[in-house]
């Protein structure tokens, strides 16, 4: 009997007189994970401004690629890169993105994201292309802060501070079972932690 190995250490055939025999020898598991970021510090400088036009201040632009930066020093993989498009959501996302050395046209900015509930979170989740196995979400609260509330049982945050990053790790490989899916707590973290 002659056993050969192929592509996906998981599929063995098995030759055996002629008769090819295919066993499985483990169930093929997939994993995502979503990591969900609070926008940087905005700007309240300009009373008059709209608030989906509010840029980041001086401390949100340093915060921004130092916590992308401790994010790479975990090795956290990013896919792809999905932000609510007003102002400092954005520029929030962009900050990541160029830490990772992602082209800034790759972002992929949702309206409903925008001052969304958690609702909207798991409906934009749901929407996700599959070959995506890490991404990173960025939006606003109170709805951020509610959505990772109700991710994993045993994890309860307060708030969402400005900044900060919430990842889970999901079983799964299309992201439309992502609502019903146990979630694994990975992080989380922000600026001012010690």
């Amino acid at each position: 009997m002659q056993i050969l190995n192929l592509i996906k250490p998981q599929i063995v055939f098995l030759i055996s007189n002629g008769i090819e025999i295919v066993t499985f020898q483990k169930t093929l598991t997939f994993m995502k994970t979503l990591i969900i970021i609070r926008h940087a510090k905005s700007s309240w400088a300009n009373i008059g401004e709209k608030d989906f036009d509010r840029p980041l201040n001086e401390r949100g632009k340093k915060d921004a690629p130092a916590m992308a930066e401790k994010l790479l020093q975990l090795n956290i993989k990013i896919d792809t890169f999905v932000s609510s498009p007003a102002k400092r959501a954005r520029k929030t996302c962009k900050a990541f993105m160029d830490v990772y050395g992602i082209e800034n046209d790759a972002i992929i900015l949702l309206e409903e994201l925008y001052n969304a509930p958690a609702a909207a979170f798991y409906n934009a989740t749901a929407n996700l292309n599959n070959s995506y196995n890490s991404v990173a979400l960025f939006a606003h609260n109170p709805g951020i802060s509610e959505f990772a509330n109700s991710l994993c049982k045993n994890v309860d945050i307060d708030d969402m501070p400005t900044c900060a990053v919430f990842a889970v790790e999901i079983p799964i490989d299309d992201w439309k079972s992502f609502r019903s899916a146990e979630k694994t707590f990975l992080f989380f973290k922000y600026p001012k932690q010690d």
